[in-house]
C-alpha cells in the first residue's frame, strides 16, 4: 500500500472509531509495522490533521474534523449495497475482504440518512457461494492482469489431457459457480478461456507484455459482438 493511501485509511479508521485505537490494532489491520503508524500518525498530524493521543494508549481524531461527504441518490446506495453484496459470493477472498473495506469506508463518508440505508441490510444477494478454486489465487491473476504479466499455467482441459501454458491475462469472468480466466494462450496463438478451478498450478513467469494488454482486450470483444461472456461459451475455450 502506497503512503498516501495509508494515510487515508488511517484517518478513515480514526474516523469510524468509537475509542481511542492504538498504533498495534492500526498496524495490523494495515499490515505494516507498528513503527510505520507512528510515522504515520505524526504525518498526519503535519497535515493539521487534529489526531491526539500517544504511544501505548492509542489515538482519536477530535469532533469537527470531517472528509467531504460522498453523496448519492437513495438509488445509487441501494446499488452499492447489492454490487458489495455480490461481490461476496465469489471465490475470490482478496475481493471479498476489499468489498467490506469499501462499505465500512462509504458508511463513514455518506450523510447520516444514506448511512441508514447502507445499514438497513434490506437488499440480499442469495444463492450459493461458490468454493476458491485451490490452485490458483485470483488476487495473483487480478494483478497480472494489471501490470501486464505472463503467467504460467498446469492447465487440465474438459477431456482431463494435463498441458502447460504461457498466457497473457487479460480478463476475469466470474459466474456464480466459478471464474474463467480470459487471456491471450501463447500455444494456441490465440485467446482462450480457462477455467479457475481445472487450473492445477500458476507461477509468475517475470516476463511482460506491456503496452498489448488493452489491444488484446479490444480483439477478444470485437471477436464476439460486443458480448465478453459470449467468449466463455466457446467450445474452443481452452
Amino acid at each position: 500500500m502506497r503512503k498516501a493511501s495509508r494515510l487515508f485509511e488511517i484517518i478513515q479508521i480514526l474516523r469510524l472509531a468509537r475509542q481511542p485505537i492504538t498504533a498495534a490494532r492500526i498496524a495490523e489491520r494495515l499490515e505494516v509495522t507498528v513503527r510505520s503508524i507512528y510515522r504515520d500518525i505524526a504525518a498526519v498530524q503535519a497535515m493539521r490533521v487534529p489526531v491526539e493521543g500517544e504511544r501505548g494508549i492509542g489515538y482519536i481524531l477530535r469532533p469537527g474534523f470531517d472528509l467531504p461527504p460522498l453523496m448519492f441518490s437513495i438509488e445509487e446506495t441501494e446499488a452499492i449495497v447489492l454490487a458489495l453484496a455480490l461481490l461476496e459470493r465469489t471465490g475470490d477472498h482478496e475481493l471479498k475482504a476489499a468489498a467490506k473495506s469499501v462499505g465500512a469506508k462509504i458508511e463513514g463518508a455518506v450523510p447520516t440518512p444514506l448511512r441508514h440505508t447502507l445499514n438497513a441490510r434490506a437488499l440480499h444477494a442469495w444463492g450459493t457461494v461458490p468454493p476458491a478454486p485451490e490452485a490458483i489465487d485470483l488476487a495473483m491473476v487480478r494483478r497480472a492482469i494489471r501490470e501486464e504479466e505472463k503467467l504460467l499455467l498446469d492447465y487440465r482441459d474438459e477431456l482431463g489431457r494435463a498441458t502447460e501454458r504461457t498466457v497473457r491475462p487479460l480478463a476475469l469472468i466470474y459466474y456464480s459457480e466459478r471464474a474463467n480466466i480470459v487471456a491471450w494462450c501463447e500455444l494456441r496463438q490465440a485467446i482462450r478461456n480457462f477455467r479457475a478451478e481445472r487450473v492445477e498450478s500458476c507461477k509468475s513467469t517475470g516476463n511482460h507484455f506491456r503496452g498489448e494488454g488493452d489491444r488484446l482486450r479490444q480483439l477478444w470483444i470485437a471477436g464476439w459482438g460486443n458480448d465478453p461472456a459470449a467468449n466463455s461459451r466457446s467450445p474452443a475455450s481452452s
